[in-house]
């Protein structure tokens, strides 16, 4: 069980694995802590954007949209690669999955299917939304892949966390697609050998 790194801890954790981070606004107090709890935390989960056009993303991404409140996430991960903080602590990214999915990750095993939505995911995830449209026709630039890598690890490094820890939304939720475009075991292998 890990309680959540304060936001000055994850600045530092982001920038020590090597990232370019541009802060937001409020970022550090802006969250949904309000509707409930943020932690204790177990992993990090993936997300594409559906959006083009880097501010435009950020913007969604801080304030969020009718009927879904920002922040969508923690941080934005931008084509160029550089990771765009928006919030900390409970955000709006991860919503309701699977709790056969949450003790995997917290096991570090095996993912199983997703097939129920009975768990709280904002309150056990750190989310990184990336900018893609998630048509499967977008590009990932070797640059911004690079940048998920190092974002992700950063949180398992901080917290002793290894490669599985880190999943993708499609892995939680059943009916979602994202992060589409790449794979999720070539994702938790890079991490892993980044730790290493």
């Amino acid at each position: 069980m890990s309680s959540p790194m304060s936001a000055s801890n994850f600045l530092k954790a982001l920038k020590n694995e090597g990232l370019t981070v541009v802060q937001v606004g409020d970022w550090r107090t802006h969250n949904r802590n309000h509707k409930g709890p943020w932690g204790p935390v177990h992993g990090v989960m993936l997300h594409h954007t559906v959006t083009k056009g880097t501010a435009r993303t950020v913007e969604i991404c801080r304030d969020g949209y009718a009927g879904l409140p920002g922040p969508l996430c923690h941080g934005v991960i931008a084509k160029d690669g550089r990771v765009h903080l928006v919030g900390y602590g409970r955000a709006n990214h991860a919503g309701l999955g699977d709790d056969d999915v949450l003790r995997a990750v917290i096991a570090e095993k095996r993912l199983p299917a997703d097939n129920e939505s009975n768990t709280d995911g904002n309150r056990h995830f750190y989310g990184f939304e990336c900018e893609n449209l998630g048509d499967g026709k977008d590009p990932w630039p070797a640059v911004q892949l690079e940048a998920i890598e190092k974002a992700a690890a950063a949180v398992c490094r901080f917290h002793g966390w290894d490669g599985p820890s880190v999943i993708g939304h499609l892995e939680w939720q059943p009916g979602k697609v994202d992060p589409r475009g790449f794979s999720m075991n070539g994702m938790r292998n890079r991490v892993h050998d980044r730790l290493k």
